[in-house]
């Protein structure tokens, strides 16, 4: 019995192993496609080798076994993988005028171990056919000018070429409709073809024509290549410039703007948190390609404001920006090449915009100082920058005995934007005193910005805002250091927020 059962699952074994075999060889492990493909490359740096896999390879396998040579010498380069496919990226330009080869060897295999039936070879070269067709010359030539609304589109060509392939391969943009014929070139091996539109050309559009790579001559044989020539229907073919730059205010006020000048450095002042920038062209203008020519460095990214009923064409274009830019800093704004209008034509030059962001209406409040009573009554009053560090703070017992809750206040002197307020609720929630050893103890009540314990500000603070925070001062009989700190975020009525910690530091 034991015999039988064992004869019986040897027979399964086989029958399994036999039918796997047959799912195997239902899918062999083997190249999919490849990359360029065969044929002639026209710009060897543009040319990218990949191969893909009908399983996934074993990676190591796969690039100990594959082999990439140019006229016979190998070819260097690194390995990068997606999924099934392999690319492979030489540390050199491909080179024109070579005859390139691809292979992987048989004993490359998947991941599960199987192994290719044959191996693969995959063939290109940079090498120019001296039978393959090629454009000679365009008229109207490239950027000219097609002068009559019915004149024909020309192309020499150094050798005969398909009608029917031509028609398939050309194309103009925008659409012209018309008809192709070809004629005799001047040196009898050559061809013209010609296209007699079946309407007038554009005024003023500017016409772009390509040439696909697959135009066939007569004898078959492809380009292998595109050709593309860009000409202008009309004799008026102005580019469009940019007439200037504007700091575009809140309340609609236009600031204009210097560009910098090569080999001098030219700074714009003055720009707000809320401004924006203003652009204005000598025609209507794609205000698409006007966002993809402008950029900016050293600032937030910015956003093009797109007026309505314009179908994304006009004279002027405003941009704000995502994020205010910081107070003081500086960013610039570059305007490249490429800008389009209507008929296509493209601007030529560039723009450079430095700007210094001190407007003074965006100002955020700093902490200039603050003064403190001595003695709780007024009659003895000290005074203290931000620029001064570890003076001495003469909190004696006499006038706040110790452990003992004592009625008082704090000033603080503001310096802020052009009429600005400080906001006393932001100043109640970003105060406060830390101390190493706790000095002193003080519990804020209210914050004021007018009746004021002391009735002149300090004599030369007149300038700066006055902010006074009453509440219980708790003196202590130990000795330290005692830290007056306003956290970052203190507002003001015109928006503006600190971003800076503010610290005065003192002694008792």
């Amino acid at each position: 019995m034991i015999k039988k059962l064992t004869k019986t699952i040897a027979a399964v074994f086989i029958i399994l192993f036999f039918m796997s075999c047959d799912i195997l060889r239902d899918s062999p492990f083997e190249v999919l496609e490849w990359s360029p493909g065969s044929g002639y490359c026209a710009d060897p740096e543009k040319v990218s080798v990949s191969v893909l896999f009908s399983h996934d390879p074993d990676r190591e396998s796969v690039e100990k076994y594959f082999s990439f040579t140019g006229d016979n010498e190998s070819v260097r380069g690194v390995y990068q993988w997606e999924g099934k496919r392999m690319k492979f990226l030489p540390y050199l330009p491909l080179e024109i005028n070579k005859d390139y080869s691809i292979s992987i060897s048989p004993n490359a295999h998947d991941r599960t171990g199987l192994s290719m039936d044959r191996e693969f070879e995959g063939r290109f070269s940079t090498r120019p056919n001296p039978d393959r067709p090629s454009a000679v010359s365009f008229s109207p030539e490239i950027d000219g000018i097609m002068e009559q609304d019915r004149d024909i589109f020309v192309i020499e060509f150094n050798r005969p070429i398909s009608l029917n392939s031509l028609r398939s391969s050309a194309s103009f943009n925008p659409s012209m409709p018309g008809a192709w014929h070809l004629e005799e070139g001047t040196e009898g091996a050559r061809a013209l073809a010609v296209f007699t539109p079946a309407e007038p050309w554009p005024q003023g559009k500017r016409m772009v024509f390509h040439l696909s790579a697959s135009l066939a001559g007569s004898n078959g044989m492809e380009t292998g290549r595109d050709f593309h020539t860009v000409f202008f229907i009309g004799e008026e073919r102005g580019l469009p410039g940019l007439l200037g730059a504007w700091r575009l205010t809140s309340g609609g006020k236009r600031e204009k703007l210097v560009s910098h000048e090569l080999g001098e450095f030219i700074e714009n002042p003055g720009w707000e948190k809320d401004d924006k920038l203003f652009l204005a062209f000598s025609s209507p203008v794609d205000l698409l390609s006007v966002g993809t020519a402008l950029s900016v460095e050293g600032a937030s990214t910015i956003t093009l404001e797109m007026p309505n009923g314009t179908a994304g064409f006009s004279s002027e274009a405003v941009f704000n920006f995502d994020k205010p830019p910081a107070y003081e800093s500086r960013f610039s704004f570059r305007l490249r090449r490429g800008v389009k209008d209507m008929p296509g034509n493209e601007s030529g030059d560039e723009h450079l915009f430095r700007i210094f962001a001190n407007g003074e209406n965006s100002k955020p409040p700093s902490l200039a100082g603050i003064r403190i009573p001595i003695i709780p009554d007024g009659s003895h009053l000290c005074t203290y920058s931000t620029d001064r560090l570890f003076d001495d703070l003469p909190i004696q017992s006499e006038n706040y005995p110790y452990n003992v809750k004592t009625a008082t206040w704090i000033e603080c002197y503001f310096d802020s934007a052009t009429g600005a307020e400080i906001d006393p609720f932001s100043l109640m929630e970003l105060f406060r005193i830390e101390t190493s050893n706790n000095v002193i103890i003080f519990s804020p009540l209210v914050v004021l910005n007018n009746n004021f314990s002391a009735a002149n500000p300090h004599p030369s603070w007149e300038g700066y805002q006055r902010l006074e925070i009453r509440g219980n001062l708790t003196n202590t009989t130990n000795a330290g250091l005692v830290h007056f700190i306003i956290n970052r975020g203190l507002k003001d009525s015109q928006g503006n927020t600190s971003e800076k910690q503010s610290r005065i530091s003192l002694i008792k």
